[in-house]
């Protein structure tokens, strides 16, 4: 018979209730007090339903009675939640319909009976949140039920039929007559009907209460019925004084039958005198609802049978008896009493499960669960019980606790290494301590500690960070130093606290509550507070390790007979040896081999002594003992195939594909794999242990042994290390690492990088590693072969020598890195030799940890093992297949380079992304087209601002398209990065052009306000290779688009306008530099050239109708002065802009260039005025008028001179430095701008306006003489007639009469010698005689003057005539 064992895997943690769908079960009735609130997730009643439609259905009641639970044990279905109203009384119960529906019953304390229906699709899963509207909800009021439930047990027999059991013994049967029809208010509502049903006539109830001794004796505590389908309508029942009673559906109870306390076979005096005192006065049963009956038709027979389980737990011998009856013809006939096995004494039964030919039994056995199995056959033959256990496992008592802290590392680390390891707590459990924990602290008075306050993303999180932070490091009083010694001893309190509050709730978690037959296949299923279990085989290093840990074990077979001598020199040595022992073996398997394993076992056993830890007799007695095994390496190869071998059904033949099943579907099928294989992991370390330790206390024998053999030992040994280390770590979101310290912030270092939610730790699934690697490596269906499959499929067993990595070892690492437990590969990768193929995933783990200089590091060294020289073994080679992509080689070292790069361009690493790119390029063969890689190492070295290497990779690249495609990206870069001086530097010898084209290109779209300002690097560009011509026409271009920018941009005109000017003055000294006949360049013509005060010549109607093409523009021809013009006028308007600025609202205004200079004279910007007249070649007759009109008003009031707003412009260096008044500045100013702006090539226009202006302003003054005297000498006409339009008579009198005086002294000095020589403005003179004439009353001295003129007119007649005879 194949002994078995229990796994189980913890229910929070494969479905947390954070993912399961809830219902509101509401009640009709409006005297329903609200239930008192609870939050417990452990299970106070559990049954398992199975179908062919549903598969497994696990039903549980948590929250104290308040919520009813559905679990797709068979199916990836969330949970669903059922909330009822009032507490649910037992049992509750889910059945299916005909019409494949789920059916769910329960009574509730308030007396109502609830059916909930949920429908079951055809194709889908059983239940997803879409199916919660179409859940139907009914509920019935029990009339017949008393106000008082207590005892009250509710046996749903059909979807038809309920049965009520009540405490007087009586049975309340409840008949749904209409399932489902509509009420008044349309609502499905049940119709039932109740009757009830006693014990029989009221005489026999009477003779039955009689002869009951004991109160309450009638009250039953268990029911039962025929399994459905079934025609079979009976009831029934036991009672608390062991009263079988068969009930009627119609009739009432029809037959009973009282049973003993103890079985028949013991007689009446032996069971009385073994009976203590207490049993003989209360014979009666516990009055909580029981599992003790069961109803079934055996194979053997039509009939069914009754299977009744009395309990006697204060028996000495067993926890009680099973008594099998016959129920034919209503009668029960006693066909055979079982009594239970002797190990249950002091136990109580939960459940038991019949199946065919087999009794399965649970047992609490002081909180944990043992399973009893018995053979029911039709000869009625025992083979007597099987009983089935836990494997052992280690509990965090404080015992275990201290022997953690035996080998060095953090105290912290180490207790939240144990507590988080998998299966040891379950999600519920650490939530809920960290929770009373935290509570605990809170309640403490003084300030809380911060993290206390703090929200967390997970339990690991909180209890990392929680944990211990209320211990503070104190300083002694005396002497300030700091008292390290009560710090660890307070934390390790405090830890050792918080692992109490886990074990106290964890116990209580693994109450066993049923027993039930998971599928068709008949796995027996176990069902506790928190946890399923399965009953599964025993294989052979979980059978040996049981049967030596049991303190007095029964004698194993000879062949095995090394290990009972192990275990006895491992129980000698202790726990603490041990632990030294495990930490020096450790330390030399995770180091390289250099020396024959001998001599290392000699070495390390002089350094551990382990000799002087036992007594001379012990010693003796194992000498003794080994020399009776004879051959001892042939005993030793035994234990190597116990802890590496599997069952003989697993085994390994990759050419038959139909072997490799597919992986393990379901969530609680991998997590009772990984359960499974976490315990035969556990016992074969322990074996692998002793036999090493073995080995060290034997140090002079091993030199004689074959040394394959003892690598053989450490290489299984450091398998199945690798496979614990696995086994023992979660995979649960967020684990972190936590760290001691010795300061006063206590472990501030703890997980603090992760995301934080807001409000209460958040309830995740939590899965094992191995539970991770299941889904990885796939698993065969049914314990222990896919525990055997998997553990086989690791390959980590497999290995015969410590020095070399097999492929199985290599994939194993390979498994973990991609599923993203890179902190685990690492340190399995650290237990095995460095080969090419564990080099390659350990730079993976590097490279998925942002390791990327270790990792360019270790693809360098590995380059060698790739090509035609490369010099790795066969089975090195199979083994980096396996984990390289396509799980091949490569057949050179150029297509490993270019996976290299592939790898950290794949992380966007350009720096070695570009090394591995150079590398592939210097091995590329001839034929192999490298554009591709010149390209990726011309952008990554302009990517990573390595500019001069990135030129020298354009300029030597094979590929001239490349190279142009290229070089725009560099040049961007480089000026985006303001390498501009680095850039004129090189010569971009052929492509110049591309690199003028792409700067012309950004210089003429790109934003001229942003950096890199395009336009200024290409006129750099021009000027540094003597392009002039090109280099103005781009800042001539840059100022254009200034232009643009401030017509559309108001609020910046000013701003732009001063950066055109700029633009505008290095483009003329670019176009200055030309030979000046020279001085142009070309431009296409733009909308806004057209309407620019000045025109320029525009070159298309010189180009011949046949050369137009489509969208071709016009045009035109810049020469230098026409930006000189442009600049001119701009820099007049914004010193016009700056010095008013109301005039951007009408800055079209001053387009006009002689607007501008109007508007400069007003502000008395003379200087500019005047220069900007000159260069916009504007008439400066007004600005003249304006300057004179100035110099009039300061002559006339001096006072003027201390206004800045009329007398600014005389502030200049130049003219402040003049003598005189302001008024004298002022005309010396002012004939100055005459003697530089005016003269014969204006004919003295500006002059006479000034002379107008003059007389204009006040004819009484008299102009400057500088003025008059440069009038009379170049225009005397003209100063005459000025002198007569204004009516100074008088002057023109002085005038006209100094004409005449002069003409005359010329013609006294030489002949004339044309008539021509002699003329006069006669008719001038004839003016100013009429107009003297005409005046009335003249002054004395004006008509002196006239005459003096007239007698000056008569002596030049008389002259004139005697030059005329004479001639």
């Amino acid at each position: 018979m194949e002994p078995n064992i229990l796994v189980a895997a913890q229910i929070s943690s494969l479905f947390p209730y954070a993912h399961t769908l809830s219902l509101v079960v509401n009640t009709k009735r409006t005297d329903v007090p609200l239930p008192p609130a609870s939050d417990s997730e452990h299970a106070i009643y559990a049954e398992t339903f199975n179908s062919e439609a549903t598969g497994t259905i696990l039903l549980r009641v948590i929250h104290d009675g308040q919520i009813l639970e559905l679990v797709s044990l068979s199916t990836d279905a969330p949970p669903l939640r059922f909330i009822f109203p009032a507490a649910i009384l037992p049992n509750p119960a889910v059945m299916m319909s005909l019409d494949q529906q789920l059916h769910v019953i329960a009574l509730t304390a308030i007396g109502s009976l609830f059916r909930v229906v949920v429908p079951i699709p055809d194709t889908a899963p059983l239940w997803q949140a879409a199916v919660i509207p179409y859940i139907s909800i009914r509920e019935y009021t029990v009339g017949k039920l008393k106000a008082d439930t207590t005892g009250v047990i509710a046996h749903v027999q059909s979807i038809h039929s309920v049965a009520l059991a009540n405490a007087d013994g009586s049975i309340v049967r409840l008949e749904a007559e209409q399932l489902g029809q509509g009420d008044e208010d349309g609502a499905a509502v049940d119709q039932w009907s109740e009757h009830t049903l006693y014990r029989g006539s009221f005489l026999n109830s009477l003779t039955s209460f009689l002869q009951s001794s004991v109160p309450g004796g009638s009250a039953i505590v268990s029911v039962a019925s025929h399994p459905q389908p079934t025609d079979i309508g009976h009831l029934w029942t036991i009672s608390r004084d062991r009263t079988i009673r068969l009930w009627n559906p119609v009739g009432g109870c029809l037959y009973e039958k009282a049973l003993s306390a103890l079985p028949s076979s013991r007689n009446a005096a032996t069971r009385a005198s073994s009976l203590p005192p207490s049993t003989k006065t209360s014979t009666l049963l516990h009055e909580a609802p029981q599992r003790l009956l069961r109803i079934f038709t055996p194979q053997w027979s039509e009939h069914p049978h009754l299977l009744v389980f009395i309990p006697t737990e204060t028996s000495p011998v067993s926890g009680g008896y099973f008594s099998l009856f016959t129920t034919a013809h209503d009668r029960l006939v006693l066909v055979k009493e079982f009594e239970c096995s002797s190990h249950t004494v002091h136990s109580h039964l939960q459940d038991f499960a019949v199946t065919p030919g087999w009794l399965y039994t649970l047992w609490d056995k002081t909180g944990q669960s043992v399973v009893d199995k018995l053979r029911i056959s039709g000869d009625l033959s025992d083979d007597g019980w099987f009983c089935a256990y836990y494997p052992p496992e280690s509990e965090l008592t404080p015992a275990y606790l201290d022997e953690l802290l035996l080998s060095p590392g953090s105290l912290a680390d180490k207790f939240f290494e144990a507590v988080m390891r998998p299966g040891v707590f379950s999600s519920w459990t650490l939530q809920t301590a960290i929770t009373h924990y935290i509570d605990a602290c809170l309640s403490l008075p003084g300030n809380s500690a911060p993290q206390l306050l703090l929200p967390y993303a997970t339990s690991a999180e909180a209890i990392a960070s929680v944990v211990g932070c209320t211990v503070q490091l104190s300083k002694d009083p005396r002497t300030g130093a700091p008292m390290y010694d009560n710090y660890w001893n307070a934390l390790k309190r405090d830890w050792e606290g918080f692992v109490a509050r886990c074990r106290e709730i964890e116990r209580s978690a693994r109450w066993p509550l049923a027993i039930g037959i998971a599928d068709s296949k008949g796995d027996v299923m176990i069902v506790e507070r928190e946890r399923i279990g399965s009953l599964v085989g025993e294989d052979l290093s979980l059978r040996l390790h049981r049967v030596l840990s049991q303190p007095r074990h029964d004698p194993i077979e000879p062949q095995f007979g090394l290990l009972e001598i192990l275990w006895s020199l491992r129980a000698k040595l202790g726990p603490r040896t041990m632990l030294v022992t495990e930490t020096r073996l450790v330390d030399i398997v995770r180091q390289e081999i250099a020396f024959p394993y001998a001599d290392i076992i000699q070495d390390t056993a002089l350094r551990l002594d382990l000799r002087s830890q036992i007594d001379e007799g012990f010693e003796s007695w194992m000498v003794g003992r080994l020399q009776s095994i004879g051959h001892l390496e042939d005993a030793t190869r035994l234990v190597l195939d116990i802890i590496g071998a599997f069952d003989k059904d697993v085994k390994r033949e990759e050419e038959e594909v139909e072997l490799l099943l597919p992986a393990v579907n379901g969530v609680l099928s991998g997590a009772l794999t990984a359960s499974y294989v976490t315990f035969s992991v556990n016992a074969r370390y322990d074996l692998a242990l002793a036999l090493i330790t073995l080995l060290f206390f034997l140090p002079d024998d091993v030199p004689q042994w074959d040394p394959s053999l003892l690598a053989e030992v450490f290489v299984v040994y450091r398998g199945i290390a690798l496979l614990r280390y696995t086994a023992r770590q979660p995979a649960g979101p967020g684990i972190p690492h936590v760290q001691d310290i010795g300061a006063e912030d206590d472990m501030v270092a703890k997980m603090r990088s992760m995301n934080v939610s807001a409000g209460r730790t958040r309830h995740e699934p939590s899965y094992s590693l191995l539970h991770r690697l299941l889904t990885q490596f796939g698993t065969q269906s049914g314990l222990p072969s896919a525990a055997h499959h998997f553990l086989d499929s690791t390959g980590l067993l497999q290995s015969l020598s410590p020095a070399h990595a097999t492929k199985y070892e290599v994939m194993f690492c390979e498994n973990l890195r991609l599923l993203g437990y890179r902190d685990s590969a690492r340190e399995v990768l650290a237990w095995l030799p460095r080969t090419p193929a564990m080099s390659y995933v350990l730079l993976r783990v590097w490279l998925d940890e942002s390791r990327y200089e270790d990792a360019a590091a270790a693809l360098e060294t590995l380059a060698g093992s790739f090509g035609p020289d490369s010099n790795i073994s066969h089975e090195d080679r199979d083994a980096l297949a396996a984990v390289l992509p396509g799980a091949e080689l490569f057949d050179s070292q150029f297509g490993f380079y270019l996976h290299a790069a592939a790898l950290f361009r794949a992380v966007s690493v350009t720096g070695y992304e570009l090394v591995f790119s150079q590398h592939a390029i210097s091995t590329a063969p001839v034929d192999v087209n490298t554009s591709m890689l010149w390209q990726i190492v011309i952008k990554g070295l302009t990517e990573s601002g390595l500019y001069d290497d990135a030129y020298g990779a354009l300029m030597s690249t094979p590929y001239e398209k490349l190279r142009r495609d290229c070089v725009s990206s560099l040049v961007y870069r480089m000026c985006e990065e303001h390498a501009v001086d680095r850039l004129m530097s090189y010569n971009f010898a052929g492509i110049v052009d591309e690199v003028e084209h792409a700067l012309s290109f950004k210089a003429r779209n790109a934003d001229p306000q942003i950096r890199p300002f395009y336009s200024r690097i290409l006129y750099t560009w021009y000027t540094s290779r003597g392009d002039y011509r090109n280099a103005a026409s781009t800042m001539y271009q840059r100022a254009r688009k200034f232009a643009v920018l401030g017509q559309n941009n108001p609020e910046e005109y000013i701003k732009l306008a001063q950066l055109q000017l700029e633009a505008y003055v290095v483009s003329i000294n670019a176009l200055s530099l030309i030979d000046q006949k020279n001085a142009w360049f070309v431009l296409p013509a733009t909308p806004d050239s057209l309407h620019e005060p000045r025109k320029r010549r525009k070159l298309s109607k010189h180009i011949p109708e046949s050369k137009y093409t489509s969208g071709k523009r016009d045009a035109e021809v810049v020469e230098l002065r026409d930006i000189l013009y442009e600049y001119a006028l701009l820099a007049a308007q914004l010193e016009l802009l700056q010095q008013d600025h109301r005039l951007l609202s009408s800055k079209e205004l001053l387009r006009s260039p002689s607007t501008v200079v109007r508007k400069l004279a007003q502000l008395n910007k003379f200087d500019m005025a005047i220069d900007t007249a000159k260069s916009l070649d504007v008439d400066m007759s007004e600005l003249f008028g304006l300057l004179t009109t100035q110099c009039l008003r300061l002559a006339r009031n001096p006072d003027l001179a201390f206004d800045e707003n009329t007398s600014d412009w005389l502030l200049t260096d130049r003219i402040s430095s003049w003598p005189g008044t302001a008024a004298d500045r002022a005309w010396r100013y002012l004939r100055q701008a005459l003697e530089r702006h005016d003269g014969p090539p204006s004919s003295f226009a500006y002059n006479k306006v000034t002379l107008e202006t003059v007389l204009s302003f006040d004819r009484s003054s008299s102009p400057p003489p500088w003025l008059i005297s440069s009038l009379e000498e170049q225009h005397p006409e003209y100063l005459i007639r000025t002198y007569l339009r204004y009516e100074v008579l008088e002057s023109a009198l002085e005038y006209t009469l100094a004409i005449l005086r002069k003409d005359d002294a010329r013609l006294a000095q030489e002949e004339p010698r044309s008539p021509s020589s002699t003329w006069l403005p006669y008719t001038v003179i004839d003016q100013v005689l009429v107009a003297a004439s005409s005046q009335e009353d003249i002054p004395p001295r004006t008509q002196a003057l006239q005459n003096d003129l007239r007698a000056e007119i008569s002596s030049r007649m008389k002259r004139m005539q005697r030059l005329s005879r004479r001639s």
